[in-house]
This record gives C-alpha cells, structure tokens and sequence, in this order.
C-alpha cells in the first residue's frame, strides 16, 4: 500500500474544525474522531492518504477541511500507527504535545468512495467494541 508524501516538508492534519491561518491546534483537547475523549497528543501527517482520513473520520457537523500545518516544537512517529499498523511509519503519521500551528488550508483534495469510506468506519467499531468487552 503506497503512501506518498503530499510535498516534502509540508504537514497536514484532517478536521472537520475551521481553524483560520496562524491558530493553534493544541492537545488536552477532545478528540478529532472520538466523541468525549481528551487528547494527550495532536496528530498529523505527511501523507495527503493519511490526512484524508482524519478529516472524514472527524467528529462534527463541519465540513471536512484539511490543514496545512507547521509544528512549533518537538513531535514523534505516531506509535498507534508505527507499532500497530505500519511498521516504519510509511503513512508519515506524527503527534505532539506541542501546538500546531496552521499556516492554511489545503482545498484541491478528494475524498474515498462512501464505500471504503464505510468499510473503515465499520473497522473502527469492530476495535472500539473488542475495548469495551475487555
């Protein structure tokens, strides 16, 4: 499964938020995709795959909007990602406890079928529930 990089050395963060250029997205917030649950880390990524899906995943009423986004301190390979799913972080995944700050918004993008869109939502409640059964 190929993932490329979007352009090299710029960061993307999928949402259903508006954040306006020069805002910062911060942790010890809610989470993007998981209603009630407070983050530790704010995640993004290199790949434009990867940002597509956090903005369809995202909770909300909101379009869907990819960022452009600039780390403003220290951030690491994503393990949820790295560790789990794709050893050597081809997705180009990251988080950080430091803000992000956005520099703009990516528009040209588009979306999955509303089938692959399904079949992952699908995906994620199969391992949500196997979490609530243990």
């Amino acid at each position: 499964m190929p993932f490329e990089v979007y352009e090299p050395c710029v960061y993307l963060h999928g949402t259903k938020a508006d954040p306006a250029p020069g805002e910062l997205l911060v942790a010890r917030r809610e989470s993007n995709v998981e209603e009630g649950r407070v983050m530790n880390y704010v995640y993004f990524s290199a790949t434009l795959d990867a940002a597509t899906w956090g903005a369809e995943l995202a909770c909300g009423e909101g379009r869907a909007r990819i960022c452009v986004i600039e780390p403003t301190g220290y951030f690491e390979d994503d393990p949820n990602l790295t560790d789990e799913k794709f050893p050597g972080n081809p997705t180009q995944s990251f988080r950080s406890r430091e803000p992000l700050r956005v520099v703009g918004e990516l528009v040209d993008w588009g979306g999955h079928s509303p089938e692959k869109l399904e079949a992952m939502r699908a995906g994620l409640q199969q391992i949500e529930a196997g979490r609530l059964e243990h």
